[in-house]
């Protein structure tokens, strides 16, 4: 059976649909993982724990750290956490209670940050959260929650001003 020239032409504008729409989804999904691994690890760096001081509002000094974790990204004011420890009779008298403190997800690597635990314990009463440093950045505040067993964390959060 011969070909007309209506289905050999049918044809061709059936596969260059095909090969357009591939085209797209090709490029749809290079673009996901462009911004997946933007957002989830190109922008944030791990900082050297000697240059990063946890400084509190009513303390002359930083607070005296150990095994401190940090990372930042200078894309966002809000994407600084770190994970420290604390000696257990440092006296907390004289800080600042921050009563909104809600901690933001960290990216899955920076696995000693566990913002989901954190912020229940800190609404259990099992941890205590700090206003480090009012307005670190314009409408973010820098927070610290430290537990009995002196494990301690720190995040920027939007402070009143912002929060919704």
């Amino acid at each position: 059976m011969p070909v007309s020239g209506k289905t050999l032409i049918g044809a061709r504008q059936s596969m260059n649909g095909k090969i357009v729409s591939l085209a797209i989804l090709g490029a749809a999904a290079l673009a996901g993982a462009g911004l997946y691994y933007l957002q989830v690890f190109h922008f944030y760096q791990r900082l050297d724990p000697g240059e990063v001081a946890i400084n509190m509002v009513g303390q002359d000094a930083p607070l005296p750290v150990a095994r401190l974790e940090a990372i930042d990204a200078t894309s966002s004011p809000i994407r600084f956490r770190a994970c420290f420890t604390l000696d257990a009779t440092f006296d907390f008298e004289g800080l600042q209670p921050y009563g909104a403190a809600e901690p933001l997800n960290a990216p899955f690597w920076f696995d000693c940050f566990d913002a989901a635990e954190i912020g229940a314990a800190v609404e259990a009463g099992q941890a205590q959260a700090f206003l480090a440093q009012a307005e670190i950045a314009h409408g973010v505040d820098r927070v610290v929650a430290v537990f009995a067993d002196g494990r301690g964390y720190a995040w920027h959060q939007l402070n009143p001003e912002f929060a919704e």
